[in-house]
């Protein structure tokens, strides 16, 4: 996997990630709120959702909706990018 950074704000990175699972989405997103130190109420509001969404998005992944995610990943200043997957990886899952 190529190591590119994204610019989370001035000072601070993250790298890209590939995410193969709902699970690891989930921690991500999560990881991403609290490095840009957004509470899940000011995410929400952020974009319009409801804190509890946040709470499903973040914690019940496979519940919540495409929607709610674009919503987050908005309010996270993050977007989605699909790529073919590497063929020399098999995590065992999906």
């Amino acid at each position: 996997m190529t190591k590119s950074k994204c610019k989370m704000s001035s000072d601070s990175y993250m790298e890209k990630q590939s995410i193969p699972t709902p699970k690891q989405l989930a921690m991500v997103l999560n990881g991403y709120r609290k490095k840009l130190k957004l509470t899940q109420k000011q995410a929400a509001e952020n974009v319009g959702l409801f804190p509890k969404t946040i709470s499903a998005l973040e914690n019940s992944p496979d519940s919540s909706s495409i929607a709610s995610l674009f919503k987050l990943l908005s309010a996270l200043g993050l977007e989605l990018v699909l790529k073919p997957r590497s063929t020399e990886r098999n995590d065992g899952e999906w």
